[in-house]
């Protein structure tokens, strides 16, 4: 009789504690500053020993990175944007309509997460030359994504006619950017839900064929 595998408990705990602590770390980053936030301050608000957060992160530079990573994916699985199910499955629409829709949704999802940390990031590789050696030089990943997306929505029945992909990624990557999402939603008061439908409806004028 083959043994039923049991979770393992000591993983659970240690999965919980970091998810606690970049919690933590995230919400004290947003609200003062990376550079005025110490790490006890963080150990407090997690509940949890400082030392813990040494033995994880080892210094504060790492536990940043770890607080924009999972800001990006929503969570602490190890899995890249393009590989994740919501992206996968917008991509897989058969019409280029029903792709924006959801892709534009699932991008409202990670620019809820990160585009209050955005400046935080642009502050702290200002004045931190190891965390700007965090993000080097090359590609955006962000326009790495849209690209991919623009490469799935050409082809398909309703893509305008002529578009190029590089047009098409173009539009993607300046209309769904933290910048303009923090402009209207921050800045002008903007529900997530009116900025959803704001890009929706203007990448899809954009990208789709006029109806008729």
């Amino acid at each position: 009789m083959d043994k039923v595998k049991r979770p393992d408990k000591r993983a659970e705990r240690s999965r919980h504690t970091r998810e606690k602590v970049v919690e933590a770390a995230r919400e004290l980053f947003v609200a003062q500053g990376y550079g005025a936030t110490n790490l006890q301050e963080v150990a407090d608000r997690a509940g949890v020993a400082v030392q813990t957060i040494y033995f994880v992160f080892r210094n504060k530079r790492t536990l940043f990175k770890d607080v924009v990573d999972t800001s990006i994916a929503g969570d602490t699985e190890p899995v890249a944007t393009m590989d994740r199910e919501w992206f996968r499955a917008a991509c897989a629409e058969p019409t280029a309509a029903g792709q924006l829709r959801a892709h534009v949704h699932g991008t409202r999802e990670i620019l809820g997460r990160v585009a209050p940390i955005m400046p935080l990031i642009a502050a702290a590789a200002a004045t931190d030359p190891e965390i700007a050696a965090q993000w080097p030089d090359g590609p955006d990943p962000r326009y790495t994504v849209q690209y991919a997306a623009a490469e799935a929505l050409a082809g398909k029945p309703d893509t305008r006619p002529g578009l190029s992909i590089e047009m098409a990624a173009d539009l993607l990557f300046g209309l769904l950017s933290p910048q303009l999402y923090l402009i209207f939603v921050r800045d002008r008061d903007w529900s997530p839900d009116t900025w959803e439908e704001w890009a929706r409806t203007a990448l899809t004028s954009q990208l789709c064929a006029d109806p008729g």
